[in-house]
């Protein structure tokens, strides 16, 4: 099976157009961030302002122990808020990114076996074992990639269940430690 010129020039179009919505993706992707982080920096500013003005109205330890334990949960879901939108947008890229490599690994998938099947019907008597073999390799070579595919997807719903998890064990910690900080101290 040979490749005509209208096939390559089509197949680098296509080509082209990939990598330019990826290039497009990745773009939108590190505006995202940029935002994100921007919004992060004006909120910790304001916050800090906040918390100086406060701290120069405290009269005394005790006000201003309870003024540093006021911070700690606000400061920690800020923390987690932040952490969520960050891997929510790293996620969402690299699954934007995969769904494309996929469609690309099964395209690629289609036109070898295409050629297998083609080679074998136009293969010479007395072949049929090598084109047996043939057939077998792209065969098993389809079935590892799907497999990969497989662990791929079940490696990420295990990466998000530990972020959550992390997350909520890490919020509950500080709401803790923020009641146990906000109970009076005994005299």
């Amino acid at each position: 099976m040979m490749l005509t010129a209208e096939q390559i020039a089509a197949a680098n179009k296509a080509n082209l157009e990939t990598l330019f919505g990826l290039t497009t993706k990745a773009f939108e992707s590190v505006e995202k961030l940029v935002d994100l982080n921007m919004s992060v920096a004006k909120s910790t500013l304001a916050d800090a302002a906040k918390t100086t003005e406060a701290a120069m109205g405290v009269k005394d330890a005790q006000e201003l122990l309870a003024l540093q334990a006021s911070m700690f949960q606000p400061l920690a879901e800020k923390t987690a808020a932040y952490s969520r939108q960050l891997y929510d947008l790293t996620s969402g890229t690299a699954a934007e990114f995969g769904k494309v490599f996929e469609s690309q690994a099964n395209e690629a998938q289609k036109k070898v076996t295409e050629v297998v099947e083609n080679l074998s019907k136009n293969a010479p008597a007395g072949s049929e074992a090598g084109v047996a073999m043939m057939k077998n390799v792209v065969s098993a070579a389809n079935t590892a990639f799907e497999s990969v595919q497989k662990a791929v997807k079940q490696a990420s719903d295990v990466a998000e269940a530990n972020f959550n998890a992390v997350t909520n064990t890490a919020l509950n910690a500080t709401k803790s430690a923020t009641a146990a900080a906000k109970k009076p101290v005994a005299r």
